[in-house]
């Protein structure tokens, strides 16, 4: 398939970047529809999304301009006014990660980490597998308990913040004319409009 790009288009999400954002969201999808009847599969995306957190740590240093962390990384108050000005319909563009899309960025990669982190303490206390299985196996099954509630909520809460991702995708989309999606795909956007 041959796609053509207009002399307007500029590149700004680089691939391994555009990998990473697909892989997470397909491993994440496996993660949360395997986590009662499939425990292997279901640790394995989980070991998969530890892998690709760690990945977009270092590219958030050493990648792109677009990547990296300083880029988009903006003061509480500069995201809270950016989301009044997307509310009423007067929030400016950015070829980047905006404002609000930067903090979920952030939101996404904690929510994230912990997540993959009980995860493996439930792991180790319930199947005595995995790095932290020693370590579990040394305490008290209530931790191990603990872990597997907190594993949960965080898995929960996630998702939460995939849905205001997307909501946010397609408003920024829909107030801007452009696709947030393609661009996600292709790694291009407009220049300007």
């Amino acid at each position: 398939m041959h796609t053509s790009f207009s002399n307007n288009e500029i590149k700004v999400w680089d691939l391994p970047i555009r990998v990473f954002h697909w892989s997470l969201a397909s491993c994440f999808i496996i993660a949360y529809l395997t986590e009662d009847d499939f425990i292997s599969l279901h640790s394995y995306a989980g070991y998969a999304i530890l892998g690709l957190i760690l990945f977009r740590l270092i590219w958030g240093f050493i990648g792109t301009p677009h990547a990296r962390f300083s880029d988009f990384t903006q003061s509480p108050k500069t995201v809270l006014a950016y989301l009044k000005r997307t509310a009423t319909f007067r929030a400016e563009r950015h070829i980047g990660h905006n404002p609000a899309g930067g903090a979920m960025v952030f939101a996404l990669l904690i929510a994230l980490s912990l997540t993959t982190l009980t995860g493996l303490a439930t792991y180790g206390a319930e199947q005595s597998a995995g790095p932290l299985a020693g370590v579990m196996n040394e305490l008290p099954v209530s931790i191990g308990k603990a872990a597997e509630e907190l594993h949960e909520f965080l898995a929960n809460f996630t998702l939460l913040l995939i849905l205001f991702h997307i909501a946010g995708v397609l408003v920024a989309s829909f107030q801007h004319s452009e696709n947030l999606i393609r661009s996600m795909l292709t790694g291009r956007k407009q220049q300007s409009h």
